[in-house]
């Protein structure tokens, strides 16, 4: 008989000791399923880290805060053009009309003389614009400040002193 009970009790003790085995495989395969969750969790959801080399240079372009001035200088409009813009999928346009405000009455003769080199200014300046950079905000104000500093680097009787959009369509 009691080799009968040693028998038993080492047959109690393999099945405790197999279970207690199979208890410790799960929970350790549990927490290494844990772990691979975890880690694939935090490397797609974190964000992306910005690229200092890929900052867009136009961001530096300083743009003139327009002021309410009780003085309205002469103002030139240029009529309606239609120019291409750069994109990548699709064909994309700019039909814009816009005023410019000189600062002085004698820049106006100038300015009609000078109308084909202003009007090519514009022209090159929005054209190498994409969709995107005329979709915003910002990007209609940096198209500004461009316009206004191209446009004063060959007037020599006055300076523009503004420019207003009075029509603009991107599409």
């Amino acid at each position: 008989m009691p080799r009968d009970d040693k028998k038993k009790k080492d047959a109690d003790s393999s099945e405790e000791d197999g279970s207690k085995k199979k208890l410790i495989i799960i929970i350790a395969a549990a927490v290494v399923l844990l772990l691979i969750i975890g880690g694939a969790a935090f490397f797609f959801l974190k964000p992306a880290p910005e690229v200092p080399g890929e900052v867009d240079p136009g961001l530096n372009v300083p743009v003139p805060e327009i002021t309410q001035s009780t003085e309205i200088g002469p103002m030139v409009e240029i009529k309606e053009f239609i120019v291409n813009i750069i994109s990548e999928d699709e064909r994309h346009y700019v039909k814009a009309s816009l005023t410019i405000e000189l600062n002085r009455e004698e820049a106006l003769e100038e300015t009609s003389k000078r109308m084909p080199q202003i009007r090519d200014a514009i022209l090159l300046l929005v054209g190498n614009k994409t969709y995107e950079e005329l979709q915003d905000l910002q990007g209609k104000k940096q198209l500004k400040a461009e316009l206004i500093s191209k446009i004063n680097s060959f007037l020599q009787t006055g300076k523009v002193k503004a420019i207003y959009f009075t029509d603009f369509v991107v599409q």
